[in-house]
């Protein structure tokens, strides 16, 4: 079990390292619906990671053999993830703003003060689930977990950890607002203005490392 709780650590750091979801949420944080809203967000992020995370742990075989030898198909999985990686993040990297010039937040976050809680669960499913580094990061941790040869408790386990790392930065912001809500603001304005000018950056080095890593661990699947 501690072999697979190792093997999931970077996916679920990369995912926590995640900076359009920590924008949404901080954002949410200082919209009229503060509270019920981030904590909806935060609901909808952490469904979004279990349901994806369950349906690959449910359909196990496609990553394990029955010798509990990582299977053809797990190499392969992690060696297109890790490929699309790559590509992604050369795309980030040639997205980032030029010099001079000011990066911006994506459209739609600038209706989150309008939000309802519902559009709220719907957006951190979105960003969760169906976004392709996230989808990606957890569909590979999951798929280790499933080749690790665990007991079925032992797999849950070991994806609690796996979501609760993931979800570190999502709701951190959450619990400093309800236990310090003015000294809150101030500091999460400040990381939101951060995020915004580096989100690329960051992502392109995020993405390149958990990419190249992905793809060694396919290639070292199939070889």
């Amino acid at each position: 079990m501690g072999d697979a709780i190792g093997e999931v650590l970077p996916f679920a750091i990369g995912v926590a390292i995640s900076p359009v979801p920590v924008i949404a949420v901080i954002l949410m944080l200082f919209s009229r619906h503060a509270g019920k809203n981030s904590l909806v967000f935060l609901l909808g992020w952490l469904l979004g990671l279990t349901a994806v995370g369950a349906i690959v742990l449910i359909f196990g075989s496609v990553s394990s053999s029955d010798g509990g030898d990582p299977s053809t198909a797990s190499g392969i999985v992690k060696l297109a993830i890790g490929a699309l990686f790559v590509l992604l993040a050369v795309h980030a990297w040639r997205g980032r703003p030029k010099k001079g010039e000011q990066a911006k937040a994506p459209k739609w976050m600038s209706a989150i003060d309008d939000f309802t809680a519902a559009r709220s669960f719907g957006v951190a499913i979105v960003l969760s689930a169906a976004n392709p580094k996230n989808l990606g990061l957890t569909i590979a941790a999951a798929s280790s977990i499933a080749a690790a040869s665990l007991s079925s408790g032992q797999e849950v386990a070991v994806l609690a950890i796996f979501l609760l790392i993931a979800s570190v930065t999502v709701a951190g912001p959450v619990i400093y607002y309800a236990l310090a809500r003015e000294r809150a603001q101030r500091g999460l304005d400040s990381l939101k203005t951060w995020l915004i000018e580096n989100n690329s950056t960051v992502m392109a080095v995020l993405l390149l490392v958990i990419g190249v890593k992905l793809v060694g661990d396919g290639i070292g699947i199939l070889t």
